[in-house]
């Protein structure tokens, strides 16, 4: 009889007990109070924008190759698979720290030997909420559903674009959106989008760089136009030709 009413009562305090200590030990106490990291010199939470063009590298690459694999070849599998590690890589780094990311671990060993570059936290925490967005609409219509439609190849599209955006070029969507929003609050943005002030000589474009710019592309189209059967002959092999 008292061994039935300790375990009632272990049974009706353990959440009370699960809230208090057990999620103290499977997340530690420092990842629930901060996202970002604490660096001198700066007065919010950052994250080192190396890394994380380096994790969307990473995650750019996987996702091309299994959008293209669908295009090809009609096959789902890859695409499934990554839109499954894509998810939980957001999941972790969002719901319990970047630090614990497994691209993000992978991007700060690919880029530890570079000067790390600060951008606040903030500002990264809502773009990765819209790919996390993104993700979840993919995972339930592709994975649990297993459909494709309009709705699934527009979000892999965004992501791959998200993607590689940031990967390329630096430039962070979800970090502009979140500017929109939060003009004010808005520091340390990537590529010190925030600041308002003049570009530097080296960053304006002249009239003739802009008229290369079109004549290559005129080039270019030229080029297609004049080759296109050419290019269409398969390439024989060189052993052979040789011969």
């Amino acid at each position: 009889m008292v061994s039935q009413n300790l375990l009632r009562e272990i049974i009706n305090r353990f959440p009370q007990l699960f809230q208090q200590h057990i999620r103290f030990i499977l997340i530690p106490q420092p990842i629930m109070q901060q996202f970002g990291e604490s660096v001198p010199g700066y007065s919010i939470p950052v994250l080192n924008e190396r890394e994380v063009r380096a994790s969307a590298g990473i995650l750019f690459l996987l996702i091309f190759l299994s959008i293209m694999r669908v295009a090809l070849v009609g096959d789902f599998q890859m695409l499934k698979f990554f839109v499954i590690l894509f998810l939980t890589d957001f999941i972790i780094r969002i719901f319990i720290s970047p630090r614990y990311s497994p691209t993000l671990i992978a991007g700060r060993l690919i880029v530890s030997n570079q000067t790390p570059e600060y951008v606040g936290a903030a500002q990264k925490k809502f773009a990765w909420i819209i790919g996390l967005s993104l993700a979840t609409v993919i995972f339930t219509l592709l994975v649990v559903a297993n459909a494709h439609s309009f709705i699934t190849g527009s979000a892999c599209i965004i992501c791959l674009l998200f993607l590689f955006l940031e990967s390329c070029f630096g430039i962070c969507a979800g970090c502009v959106v979140y500017r929109w929003f939060h003009k004010d609050r808005a520091l340390y943005c990537p590529g010190e989008i925030c600041d308002t002030s003049a570009k530097q000589p080296i960053q304006k474009t002249s009239k003739l760089q802009l008229t290369i710019i079109f004549g290559f592309i005129l080039f270019a189209s030229t080029i297609v136009f004049f080759f296109r059967d050419t290019f269409r002959e398969k390439p024989g092999n060189l052993w052979e030709m040789i011969r």
